[in-house]
């Protein structure tokens, strides 16, 4: 199967997690995405349980419809093989800062100058424009930058991280709309061009979408921060034997929760009368829904909630969410061989198309595993990727088990 980004070729300079995530959609996409790993390798590969070095689970789950190539771009014949690369791709992504891309002779002036189609697109830290360009980020920092920790503690009492790396998926997505984005602009214009995803500008925009409320307006009308998204008891409802994640907040959702537990006089409660009032008086609203999903059971609640449809879920835990009904009919997770690492899980595609549906067609790579067959595709003889081979400007695949 083709999918609808077949024949567009992708040099992919990212590691760890957020350059990976965008490469690997671009990837499930159908392009050919070509990993360009240190000898070292990926450092993200080394997270977590593996049964193979350097093949940990996070690596496996962001890096399947790519091949691997070992450079060692410290070293002439190595840089010289990725400019080699560069010059039949469409795409050269990266999460160097740009200092060290500029170190290694790979700046936008250098890399157009062999390629002037090349859509040339770096996702890290922080814009160049400003004082921390250059500045090291990683998804912790970033969280503490954009106040995601600090809205946290508002609720809890302490700053706290998200325990997901948000900033490096959600700042991986932009890159994946501003790759096929510039691409599209490309087919219409003829020409590549440089474009910058920074995080900390992308997750301010992210987060302050939400949360610049009040000091939207000039003056203020109110502070920062919603209101609902902040309150004190917007969490799962304990049930008598779980819990339940529920949302009752619109006029229609309000009124058949009302009439369903047969407290109609709320309806004319001036606090939750609209929508309006429900937000300003949103810590009552929720502690009462709180207070009265302690009186059912979560299968009870379940059944009558989603009679009545009000929004209602189960509240799953990593492990329970691997066995849900609707995931499980729809396929989202598959058994499936990997050649060195046995029996994984996969997770399946989340978009469906008519006609030009994306696909899995490559396990996760081991460490320089392409190396060869990419070298051959960019026009080196045999002889040539021997002799890279043999001065470690280039490695093959080697792994050991532990």
């Amino acid at each position: 199967m083709q999918g609808p980004l077949a024949g567009i070729k992708i040099i992919d300079l990212t590691t760890v997690v957020m350059g990976p995530f965008a490469t690997q959609i671009l990837a499930d996409l159908g392009a050919d995405v070509i990993k360009v790993e240190s000898p070292e390798g990926d450092t993200v590969r080394n997270i977590g349980p593996s049964r193979s070095k350097g093949m940990g689970p996070m690596y496996l789950a962001l890096n399947r419809n790519k091949r691997s190539i070992v450079l060692d771009l410290r070293q002439p014949d190595g840089l010289r093989a990725l400019m080699r690369l560069i010059e039949g791709a469409d795409v050269l992504l990266f999460n160097l800062r740009p200092g060290s891309m500029g170190r290694l002779g790979l700046s936008y002036e250098e890399v157009a100058a062999v390629n002037p189609r090349i859509i040339y697109c770096g996702a890290y830290g922080f814009g160049e424009a400003g004082p921390y360009a250059g500045k090291p980020a990683l998804d912790d920092l970033i969280q503490g930058a954009v106040s995601l920790p600090s809205l946290v503690g508002q609720v809890i009492g302490e700053p706290r991280y998200l325990p997901t790396n948000i900033c490096d998926r959600t700042t991986g997505l932009t890159a994946v709309y501003t790759v096929t984005s510039a691409l599209y602009a490309r087919e219409r214009t003829g020409r590549g061009q440089a474009i910058e995803v920074p995080m900390f500008e992308t997750m301010t925009q992210f987060v302050l979408s939400d949360h610049m409320f009040g000091e939207t307006f000039d003056p203020p009308m109110g502070s920062a921060g919603y209101v609902r998204l902040l309150a004190k008891d917007r969490r799962p409802c304990k049930t008598r034997d779980g819990y339940v994640c529920v949302l009752i907040y619109i006029d229609k959702h309000w009124k058949s929760f009302c009439n369903m537990i047969g407290r109609e006089d709320l309806l004319v409660d001036p606090r939750f009368a609209d929508m309006g009032s429900r937000t300003q008086n949103v810590d009552a609203l929720y502690a009462f829904v709180t207070e009265t999903m302690a009186t059912r059971t979560t299968a009870e609640w379940l059944e009558a909630l989603e009679k009545a449809d009000i929004p209602v879920m189960p509240l799953h835990t990593p492990s329970s969410l691997m066995q849900d009904p609707h995931l499980k009919e729809v396929g989202f997770f598959e058994w499936v061989e990997h050649p060195s690492e046995g029996r994984i899980r996969s997770m399946g595609i989340p978009t469906t198309w008519s006609d030009t549906p994306p696909a899995i067609r490559r396990h996760a790579p081991l460490l320089g595993e392409n190396t060869a067959e990419v070298l051959e595709e960019a026009g080196y003889s045999r002889q040539e990727i021997d002799g890279l081979m043999s001065t470690g400007a280039a490695r093959g695949a080697g792994t050991s088990k532990k």
